[in-house]
């Protein structure tokens, strides 16, 4: 019995080994990538696992790229999946390039994969271009009118500028760019309404796809809209603007008026404070000469026949004037 369970625990332990050899040794997949006339030795597999790298993740590619007829070798996989890019995209990349008879060496597939562009769109995309919409970009004319324009643009990608080239945003933001500066140039809306492919004519002139990633290949106008009258509207507020300007130098003026004349009321009032002021001293002085005998008591009355004779010549005269305003004093 002790014999037995000896040789039954030695089983086992042998098929627990054997268990984690075969799960640490791809054997499954070794005899795939023989079956598929791939080449790869058992100890390359053993050395992906022990520098953590998935051999299904290296080999499907490989027996992928043999079957289309790519000369890639495991190392080249390999270093790229260590480099952090995406194996099975690259290698699907290459055999759609192959395909569409476009050059594509693994090492510019690999460089545009770790770059962060999709090197399978961007092949995809060589074989069938693209349609970008830009927004509606709003321009105004020479004759003040805005006009809305809304323009397709059709690119191809080219992989040889993938890498460092700009994207998609710098095309849209060339294209807004040009329509702008054509219908500015533009003078009159009627012009740019009655033919839109000038538009298109000058913005593909100019070279926007330069230090792109694409190739522009034609820009359509979609749609052309006529907008505000920036124009009037600009002079309208040109106009309030200034009769704003003009009723504050008003305000300033009439508040300079409305001091000055306070100034004249307080001059006015000191002077007539200082005439009251010296009609006081007059009777004063008038008794300081009659004490001092400077003026006789004879000379004062003939000073006061003097001022009454003069009131009542005033009084004459004054009606005088006021019978004259009235038409005469005979007349009814």
């Amino acid at each position: 019995m002790a014999a037995f369970l000896s040789f039954l625990i030695f089983g086992v332990l042998v098929l627990a080994g054997v268990a984690v050899l075969f799960s640490f040794i791809p054997v499954g997949l070794w005899i795939s990538a023989l079956a598929a006339g791939v080449r790869i030795g058992i100890f390359t597999l053993v050395g992906m696992r022990l520098r953590r790298v998935p051999p299904a993740q290296i080999v499907n590619p490989l027996i992928k790229a043999d079957k289309a007829g790519l000369d890639i070798t495991v190392n080249q996989l390999e270093a790229h999946y260590l480099a952090g890019g995406n194996v099975d995209r690259v290698v699907n990349a290459l055999i759609a390039a192959e395909r569409a008879n476009i050059p594509l060496a693994f090492e510019r597939a690999a460089a545009i994969d770790l770059a962060g562009r999709d090197v399978l769109e961007a092949v995809q995309m060589s074989v069938n271009p693209k349609v970008i919409q830009t927004p509606m970009v709003s321009a105004v004319a020479k004759d003040g009118i805005e006009v809305k324009v809304v323009a397709r643009v059709t690119v191809r990608a080219n992989i040889d500028r993938l890498v460092g080239g700009a994207g998609t945003e710098t095309i849209l933001a060339r294209v807004g760019e040009g329509v702008v500066t054509t219908v500015g140039s533009s003078d009159s809306h009627k012009y740019v309404l009655e033919n839109p492919d000038s538009i298109s004519r000058t913005v593909l002139e100019k070279g926007l796809d330069a230090g792109t990633a694409f190739e522009i290949l034609s820009i359509d106008i979609a749609d052309v809209d006529v907008g505000r009258n920036i124009g009037a509207q600009l002079q309208t507020d040109q106009a309030e603007a200034d009769k704003r300007i003009a009723q504050a130098k008003a305000e300033e003026r009439r508040a300079m008026a409305v001091a000055r004349e306070q100034e004249m009321k307080a001059y006015v009032e000191e002077m007539r404070a200082k005439v009251v002021e010296a009609e006081a001293e007059v009777p004063r002085a008038l008794s300081d000469a009659l004490r001092q005998g400077r003026l006789g008591v004879m000379d004062y009355y003939n000073m006061q026949n003097l001022l009454a004779d003069t009131r009542m010549r005033e009084g004459i005269s004054a009606v005088g004037r006021a019978e004259d305003c009235r038409g005469g004093p005979n007349e009814k």
